[in-house]
């Protein structure tokens, strides 16, 4: 399997890409520079965690107009699968892969702890082998990940089954205690509607080494090795 990680200005997550796909998958993910106009062929893209650009204008407003963005915009297009985690949901969601918009924590302040999540969407090459209703434990690390959409496209999620993912509590229910930013329906990641696109806050790289105490986020990646076989 072979992963591609785009490296942007200031992004922080993507050595943690690299060495948890690594951990997951057994392959190492290979860097493209931002400024790069054209992509190898790959059977996963990653848009890391960060603050891309220092996060100026808005997280992930710089990155999305990166020369490298039209070759992942094409790459999407043809069916690859791409995967953005925090800064890279919000790069998804700036260049319009992604419905919506990432605005901030309705509490005004930096979140960072594990949080429970419930598997919403089976129909996808990171989730298909996973039973809906799983529930995962993976890190949160962002000040701006308070999911926002208008009633259209929230509606238009839910019932294609778009929601991948959403916060829980300790008893896999999405009650408001359970939202660490305020996301419209508790929503913590979201797919496309080819579903070859997932977006999400939480850092499933941060959780692929039973090592360190949580390996939950290996399962995503894992999906995809399945898939790609």
């Amino acid at each position: 399997m072979r992963t591609l990680v785009i490296r942007f200005p200031d992004s922080n997550g993507d050595r943690d890409a690299v060495t948890g796909i690594e951990a997951a998958t057994g392959h190492k993910p290979d860097i493209v520079w931002y400024q790069e106009t054209a992509l190898p062929r790959a059977d996963l893209i990653v848009l890391p965690g960060g603050f891309s650009f220092g996060d100026y204008l808005r997280a992930g407003a710089m990155a999305a107009q990166a020369p490298i963005m039209p070759a992942v915009k094409q790459a999407a297009e043809a069916g690859t699968p791409i995967i953005g985690i925090c800064n890279g949901f919000q790069i998804l969601t700036e260049s319009g892969l992604l419905p919506g918009a990432l605005i901030r924590n309705d509490s005004l302040r930096f979140v960072a702890r594990d949080v429970p999540l419930r598997i919403e969407a089976g129909r996808s090459p990171f989730t298909g082998h996973l039973r809906v209703g799983t529930v995962l434990h993976l890190p949160v690390a962002h000040m701006d990940g308070n999911y926002v959409a208008d009633r259209t496209t929230l509606a238009r999620l839910e019932e294609q089954e778009r929601v991948a993912l959403r916060y829980v509590d300790a008893h896999g229910q999405p009650t408001a205690d359970a939202n660490p930013n305020g996301s419209a329906h508790n929503i913590a990641g979201i797919l496309n509607e080819r579903r070859n696109v997932l977006g999400l806050m939480p850092h499933p790289e941060r959780a692929c080494d039973a090592a360190l105490g949580n390996a939950d986020g290996s399962l995503l990646f894992e999906g995809l090795l399945e898939a790609v076989a």
